[in-house]
């Protein structure tokens, strides 16, 4: 399958993405040859500052391919950036709707056609203080049960260094370095061909989640806590 072209609407995302994301901050990637060159890819990262998109955009971008998020519907109706994620063929969410289901169907037709898709099952940036993940939704697990593209874990850490949202701190000074790693896709053919079950679902979301938070304990340099941040479990 041939690798997706970016178009003009990806060179206008590029073109605001890139220097903003210069002078916040320095980027660093490890493992960035994960990302395969082609076809289909299922990218599950962790949230924890409004900045990530940016940093994420540009990290997929820089690594060669299109990224394609799941992102809030409300973001289609802000003017310019509305116009931005249409064009560039971005997932929109609409939790809570009769359209939820939806964005999977779109995410699934995404990964069909051989596209990369960016998720943060957490649904929302992390309430937990130190940063660690929390509870994450389940329609990862569906996307990653349904396609047989590589399902891959990727951390990202340094973005809540330069704008956290719950403390309302914003720091671009002294410049911070917003780092990602690039896990080993998860093998889920123990999970494939199951009967699919609420059971099922959390079991292979916190299989996801436990990948990306070994390899944002290694990006830290930190021994991560056991389990996920929060007590309720959402689909």
């Amino acid at each position: 399958m041939a690798r997706e072209k970016g178009g003009f609407w990806v060179g206008v995302a590029a073109a605001i993405v890139y220097p903003m994301s210069a002078v916040l901050g320095k980027h660093r990637i490890i493992n960035g040859e994960g990302i395969p060159g082609e076809g289909s890819a299922l990218l599950v990262l962790n949230h924890i500052s409004h900045l990530d998109p940016c940093y994420d955009a540009r990290f997929v971008h820089t690594n060669g391919r299109v990224p394609h998020f799941l992102g809030k519907h409300s973001l289609w109706n802000v003017p310019i950036m509305g116009a931005i994620l249409r064009g560039a063929k971005q997932i929109p969410v609409y939790r809570g709707t009769s359209d939820a289901q939806q964005s999977l169907r779109e995410a699934h037709k995404a990964l069909e056609d051989g596209m990369v898709v960016v998720i943060y099952p957490e649904g929302t940036i992390t309430k937990d203080p130190d940063g660690w993940p929390m509870n994450s939704r389940t329609g990862v697990a569906r996307l990653a049960l349904q396609h047989d593209g590589p399902v891959i874990p990727v951390a990202r850490w340094g973005t809540v260094d330069i704008y956290n949202h719950y403390q309302k701190r914003f720091r671009p000074l002294p410049r911070k370095t917003v780092t990602h790693k690039v896990g080993e896709p998860i093998d889920l053919s123990a999970y494939k061909g199951r009967e699919e079950s609420i059971a099922l679902l959390r079991e292979v979301t916190d299989l996801l989640m436990n990948g990306v938070k070994e390899l944002l304990a290694e990006v830290r340099e930190q021994t991560a806590p056991e389990g996920f941040y929060g007590t309720s479990r959402k689909s």
